[in-house]
């Protein structure tokens, strides 16, 4: 009930302030990669920003710096700086999304076992292809993921998505992801955004942009198989719960009409109890029940910069 509350207070958060800012002319806060630089760490969980069908190549450029990295909750660094590195084009509703992350100093974390521990690492490099159409105000977004991965012993994995966004107030977002790799399983996640003018500029106007975003994790792999303590083994039944949440705030400022930077902040938390369970087995040890480690929370904080072509 606890958890239910935090949950419950964070949604009717997001919808206030969403609700205050009806009628005010709204830019939305379009991120090139589907859960990364946004999310201050991750690189794919609402789907790629849907690309106006153009006849000419358009695109982007950036670079996040953030004292975190954190996909779907899992927390993929400590004690370091992230350095996030990206680039999207576009042309005539397909997308290409490059996205990397390097960590200056790994050390490990519940739920990261680092490839050169202490010291810096390129350590994730993912590739996103997508298409969206467009039918009236809703946008569906499929596509490919490539996830070039050095941590955790597993190489790389890969996932197909489908997403659909209705355009209005809060840009509602639902996105499903299906790993056909490393880790089968499929991965659900509902998310909003939204941004709103505060102050002109000369070269537009900065926003405060909001967001928030819950996921449900459904393992089908022997990946995902909890703790058991009759084994004393992962030995248990698959992984399926309410996973991971996160509210953010961002502020935009249109450096040139082109080029613009983010400070963000983004809080990150379990959606369930077995997220963040453990397991006291009595004389082996404490283990969480999510073979993947177990979700906490965590703060995260960064700077964005974004430049357009």
């Amino acid at each position: 009930m606890k958890r239910m509350s935090k949950i419950t207070n964070a949604v009717l958060a997001f919808a206030l302030v969403s609700s205050v800012s009806v009628g005010m002319a709204f830019a939305e806060d379009q991120k090139p990669a589907a859960e990364a630089p946004a999310a201050a760490a991750a690189p794919a969980a609402a789907a790629p920003a849907a690309a106006p069908a153009e006849d000419k190549v358009t695109g982007s450029v950036g670079l996040g710096v953030f004292n975190k990295y954190i996909f779907r909750g899992y927390e993929l660094s400590n004690n370091s700086a992230v350095i996030q590195p990206t680039a999207t084009i576009n042309y005539k509703g397909f997308s290409a999304t490059f996205w990397s992350n390097i960590d200056s100093s790994e050390h490990a974390t519940q739920n990261f076992t680092p490839d050169r521990p202490n010291q810096t690492s390129f350590n994730e490099t993912d590739i996103t292809l997508g298409y969206t159409y467009s039918i009236d105000k809703l946008s569906l977004t499929g596509g490919y993921i490539y996830y070039g991965i050095k941590y955790n012993s597993n190489a790389e994995t890969q996932e197909l998505y489908l997403s659909a966004t209705y355009d209005m107030i809060a840009h509602p977002t639902l996105a499903v992801y299906r790993d056909i790799a490393s880790f089968p399983g499929t991965y659900l996640n509902l998310s909003f955004s939204q941004s709103f003018p505060v102050i002109k500029m000369p070269n537009g106007d900065a926003t405060i942009d909001l967001g928030a975003g819950f996921g449900y994790e459904i393992g089908s792999g022997n990946e995902w198989n909890t703790y058991s303590t009759t084994t004393h083994a992962y030995t248990g039944s698959k992984y399926s719960a309410p996973h991971d949440g996160n509210v953010k705030v961002g502020f935009t400022i249109p450096v040139t009409k082109i080029f613009s930077v983010q400070p963000v902040a983004q809080y990150w938390f379990p959606l369930s109890g077995d997220a963040n369970k453990v397991i006291n087995d009595p004389h082996h040890g404490s283990f969480a029940l999510n073979p993947n480690g177990q979700l906490r929370d965590i703060f995260v904080y960064g700077l964005n910069a974004t430049l357009n072509f």
